[in-house]
């Protein structure tokens, strides 16, 4: 397998936990869950790279010549294309991770790498165990109709992909390419779709 970068967005405001703190810095075990986070992909060998973007100077201590901060942006895809362009040209593949998903199993990780070179890109999914109502809200509104959950899939990370498909330039202006001045609320799994390539598809895992 080919060594890859990972970038772990930390410079959101944690505003829907709704607790007394971050919740990157909540403790788990001993450890702040950004730790955890970024212990997942510290201790594998192929990792080339660890990118944090973040807006405010992290209160932990970050070991070893692979960790690399840089500024956040105003929203998460404005983050992650801030952390692209610091990966190294030689450095083919980058995974995008929650890094409020401590428990990422090293498995996962292999699995998705392993779909990511072999389809093109690749993010893993679990299938929808909820009922889902479409509805035009605000709530209480009528049930126009019952969404089929058997193709619906609910995306977790990382989420992996060649350099070159998640940024094919250094600054994205056209709205057909998912303007991110025009669309602040891209979450990054659809900014990829919107740029992704016909001989590299996106692969739910």
């Amino acid at each position: 397998m080919p060594t890859f970068a990972v970038i772990l967005p930390a410079a959101g405001s944690s505003t829907r936990y709704g607790g007394p703190r971050h919740k990157l810095f909540e403790m788990l075990d001993g450890r702040t869950v950004l730790e955890h986070s970024i212990a997942a992909f510290q201790c594998r060998s192929d990792v080339a790279m660890i990118a944090i973007p973040t807006r405010d100077p992290l209160d932990i201590e970050l070991p070893g010549e692979r960790i690399h901060l840089c500024a956040g942006g105003a929203t998460r895809a404005h983050s992650v294309l801030n952390a692209l362009r610091e990966v190294p040209a030689n450095i083919e593949w980058v995974a995008v991770h929650d890094a409020a998903r401590p428990l990422v199993s090293q498995g996962l990780i292999d699995r998705t790498l392993a779909a990511a070179v072999e389809h093109g890109a690749a993010v893993p999914a679990l299938p929808v165990q909820l009922t889902i109502k479409q509805a035009t809200g605000p709530l209480p509104a009528r049930v126009e109709r019952t969404v089929p959950r058997q193709t619906l899939w609910a995306m977790q990370t990382p989420q992996i992909m060649r350099r070159s498909t998640n940024a094919r330039s250094p600054s994205i202006k056209s709205p057909t390419t998912c303007s991110l001045s025009s669309w602040p609320a891209a979450r990054c799994g659809l900014f990829r779709e919107r740029n992704a390539i016909s001989r590299s598809p996106r692969r739910a895992i």
